[in-house]
């Protein structure tokens, strides 16, 4: 999963990459201190996964994990080569979701691209240089397609019937995302790639004192659109990711806080994805593997290897929670809790599970 954080310049974006990857990206008080991004993978912890290698005896714990992005600072005029331009576009092109994020405090010594701390306003802009961007990937798709049409295959009418429809809905400043399309026309729109249709969730990056006028503006925006929000400060998640585990946990409950901003994002993430982890485990490895919710079984064995989805017999299954209430295996069969299900069975969060395969 990339995951690519992304705002105005001097919002705090390379500050919270730091905190998220641990890495020391370059943050500094002048626009574009970020100009190739900055690339960090981060395990998601889940404590499941460590349950399980306890039980187990695991040699080795494998998580899942994020890519993140660090993407240089957009600025207005993006789409016609301001600033960093074409190459912001681009990388934001290659990511599953956006972490936008949005600056919600106040501060003399660092200084709004702007001029003023305004995060509908900070929103706005950079949305409008996606819906440019798009405007200008719709206007050259359509004049391919209407070249295309002159072979006579009525499937290019069709097309171009949908792309039309997505440069009339752009021009009217709407996003993609928030379009009501046909199964068959979402298929399609999904293949374009288009900047103003990918899911976003916004980190609103507040001071140490809270400004909740700036976050209940950014909430009711993301409202409007469906989009997630996260909020968080950026500068302390900087100085726990400084610490160590122990240390990190004690700070965030003397805090008051349930989780990380990390954890928190990666939770956001997952949702507006409609992702969900199986779990596998063993004296070899306990791992998480990251699936699509819905995903069937024989799908889910072929995330492991293809050889498991090619040669799918069943899938031996138990829900965590009761693996753990037994305290082993052994107990969970005894009590005819590990159930035997097939090519048809939907996996679910926290399903532990066996493939039998063979091939």
């Amino acid at each position: 999963m990339k995951l690519g954080v992304v705002g105005l310049p001097n919002v705090g974006k390379s500050t919270l990459f730091n905190a998220l990857t641990n890495n020391k990206a370059l943050a500094a008080n002048y626009p574009f201190c970020t100009i190739e991004p900055n690339v960090g993978v981060v395990p998601v912890k889940d404590e499941r996964v460590d349950a399980l290698a306890k039980m187990y005896d695991s040699k080795k714990i494998t998580y899942s994990t994020v890519e993140f992005v660090d993407i240089a600072g957009l600025v207005k005029g993006a789409s016609k080569g301001e600033g960093l331009g074409n190459k912001f576009l681009s990388h934001i092109r290659e990511v599953d979701a956006i972490v936008h994020v949005v600056r919600c405090f106040k501060d003399n010594n660092i200084t709004h691209v702007s001029g003023d701390v305004n995060p509908v306003s900070d929103i706005e802009t950079i949305n409008l240089e996606l819906i440019f961007a798009d405007i200008e990937t719709l206007n050259r798709r359509i004049s391919k397609t209407k070249t295309a049409l002159k072979s006579g295959d009525k499937k290019y009418l069709k097309e171009l019937d949908i792309l039309e429809k997505l440069l009339a809905f752009l021009e009217e400043g709407k996003l993609v995302r928030t379009m009501e399309l046909e199964k068959e026309e979402r298929e399609f729109v999904d293949s374009l790639l288009l900047l103003t249709d990918k899911k976003v969730i916004y980190a609103a990056n507040v001071g140490e004192d809270m400004d909740l006028d700036l976050v209940k503006q950014v909430k009711e925006h993301a409202n409007k659109e469906n989009s997630g929000v996260v909020v968080l400060c950026a500068k302390l998640e900087e100085e726990l990711a400084a610490l160590e585990e122990d240390e990190k946990a004690a700070f965030i409950e003397e805090l008051g806080l349930e989780k990380s901003g990390l954890d928190k994002l990666v939770q956001e993430s997952y949702s507006l994805l409609n992702l969900i982890s199986f779990l596998t485990a063993g004296e070899k490895e306990s791992r998480a593997w990251r699936i699509l919710r819905g995903t069937k079984a024989p799908q889910a064995a072929g995330k492991i290897h293809t050889d498991f989805e090619r040669g799918f017999i069943r899938a031996e299954v138990i829900e965590y929670q009761k693996l753990m209430e037994c305290g082993s295996l052994a107990a969970a069969k005894a009590k005819g809790l590990v159930r035997s299900e097939g090519k048809e069975y939907v996996i679910k969060d926290g399903d532990v599970v066996e493939f039998r395969f063979n091939v």
